[in-house]
């Protein structure tokens, strides 16, 4: 996490999970397709029961890096991330919010992703 002062944060820590939706067959997919959804709603009971108070886990709409998805930004870091499992999103909460540490394996690069 970042060391700057908090004091002035509503939350310390925002996450923002794609839960975007796209019809069946696009092309790029959608991170709601790949199961975002059930692992947003997981990652929301699970900071609840480790009591991350200072956490916010929120759906977004598509954060456009659907074909690499499901995929999650957190802030105020500006760290992205694709996730798979609930082991995954285990791993981010644990490693990343709690722990400070960014998890590589996880993360995605600017470069990942369509041309801007």
């Amino acid at each position: 996490m970042s060391t700057e002062p908090t004091e002035n944060l509503y939350y310390r820590c925002h996450v923002f999970c794609c839960t975007n939706e796209r019809p069946a067959g696009h092309e790029r997919g959608s991170c709601a397709g790949r199961g975002s959804v059930r692992l947003r709603n997981y990652m929301k009971a699970r900071a609840k029961e480790l009591g991350l108070s200072e956490l916010r886990i929120n759906a977004s709409g598509c954060l456009d890096r659907c074909e690499l998805g499901p995929t999650m930004v957190i802030y105020p870091d500006g760290i992205w991330y694709r996730y798979e499992s609930m082991a995954d999103v285990d791993e981010i909460l644990m490693q990343h919010v709690i722990g400070g540490a960014p998890v590589p394996r996880l993360m995605l690069k600017r470069e990942d992703g369509p041309e801007r």
